[in-house]
């Protein structure tokens, strides 16, 4: 038979033991607050643009509106005086070429223009693609070209998410993205 007294001497040495370790305390300190800092190296490490942060648009952010045409500068001309490059977009109505584009996730194939971001066209085709700020600064709009490194078959207009590896990989933005080639396109896969 067990003797009540040993349980009785354990059960106030445990109890001791946790009350002098509460009382002292684990020694543990929360570290400070690091969103400042995780902020200002992230705007360090991206270029400036008139561009909302994605999201912003949720909370009344952004704004400014485009300028209208034969603005401060003229057409096409750059603070510094030089033209602006045209872009995909630009590309005359009579020069327009139209490319396969199979949509893997939709189980369709349609021709798309070389002048209209694939998102755009997408969309056009009554599909209802991912994205957000529609300017190649998310990943929201991301697709995979399963035929390869995606600059083989597209063009990027400004895309600054994607690294030179992902863009190998297939990766693609929609939003800024524009055909040059038939392929086949996946749908919401980000890297």
């Amino acid at each position: 038979m067990l003797s009540p007294l040993p349980i009785a001497l354990a059960a106030i040495a445990t109890l001791t033991v946790v009350l002098v370790s509460t009382l002292k305390g684990t020694g543990w300190e929360p570290t400070g607050d690091i969103s400042d800092e995780i902020l200002e190296r992230r705007a360090e490490s991206l270029p400036e643009t008139d561009f909302p942060e994605p999201g912003n648009r949720a909370i009344g952010g952004g704004g400014g509106g485009a300028i209208p045409a034969g603005g401060e500068g003229g057409e096409g001309a750059l603070e510094d005086g030089s033209e602006a490059s045209a872009g995909p977009g630009d590309i005359p109505d009579d020069e327009v070429e139209y490319y396969e584009v199979e949509f893997a996730k939709q189980g369709e194939t349609i021709e798309l223009a070389n002048n209209e971001p694939i998102l755009d066209q997408g969309e056009e085709a009554g599909w209802d693609l991912p994205y957000a700020c529609r300017q190649g600064q998310c990943v929201s709009c991301a697709g995979r070209v399963a035929d390869g490194p995606s600059e083989d078959y597209l063009e990027h207009d400004n895309q600054q998410m994607l690294e030179d590896a992902e863009l190998e990989d297939g990766y693609t933005l929609t939003c800024v993205a524009y055909p040059r080639d038939s392929f086949t396109l996946e749908t919401g896969e980000a890297p």
